[in-house]
């Protein structure tokens, strides 16, 4: 059923400060306060990602400034507190993600890689841009006129044809009203309500019930 698809490359940052592997630890650290940024990518040749420096990787380096890791797990770590250049720091290979991959799967893969930020990359690998956080939550700031028109034309049009629903939009949330005879069109409205991208919560009372499907 149509939805809106928003795309990373909607909401990505294409203007993307990088480094090469040469670049020292104090000029990354002056790069991010200088941007405001969490993590930069660490290109070669044309443009190529070839990994990431985040703040986790150059905090080892006051870490373990007078302690010996104690735990298995902190070797790793401990390794880049003597780094000095990106490519010692940096995190290889990078988790990117592709300018036309949507926002949900961008946001999926933040929180499974626990990162904050992703290089957006085309198929050869090239940097096009960033992609951030903020960014994913851009699309929640859509006006409220522009998610009606939506799901009045994407969803209710196809799934509700001629049935006499109406529906408000409040700061993103979605109240829908009326009679709606078939019960099990009920979860498929709220599913396909929740589908267009800024959407915050979704809320019936058919036929006088009045539930949350969030």
């Amino acid at each position: 059923m149509p939805a809106s698809r928003y795309t990373v490359s909607d909401v990505m940052t294409h203007t993307a400060v990088a480094i090469g592997r040469e670049a020292s630890y104090k000029e990354i650290v002056e790069l991010m306060q200088e941007w405001k940024v969490s993590a930069v990518p660490v290109l070669e040749g044309e443009g190529r990602v070839v990994g990431v420096v985040s703040e986790a990787d150059l905090l080892p380096k006051e870490e373990f400034r007078r302690e010996e890791p104690r735990l298995p797990d902190q070797l790793e770590e401990a390794s880049k507190a003597g780094g000095v250049l990106a490519e010692d720091l940096m995190s290889s290979p990078a988790v990117t993600v592709h300018p036309d991959a949507t926002v949900a799967e961008a946001a999926r893969i933040m929180a499974r890689r626990h990162v904050k930020r992703l290089p957006v990359v085309n198929g050869l690998g090239m940097l096009e841009g960033v992609v951030s956080r903020s960014d994913l939550l851009k699309v929640f700031l859509r006006p409220d006129e522009e998610l009606e028109e939506e799901i009045r034309q994407a969803v209710l049009t196809e799934l509700a044809p001629g049935m006499s629903l109406e529906f408000s939009v409040q700061d993103g949330v979605v109240t829908l009203r009326g009679p709606l005879h078939d019960r099990a069109l009920v979860p498929l409205l709220a599913r396909a309500i929740r589908g267009v991208e800024g959407v915050v919560d979704v809320r019936m009372d058919l036929e006088g019930t009045a539930s949350a499907m969030a």
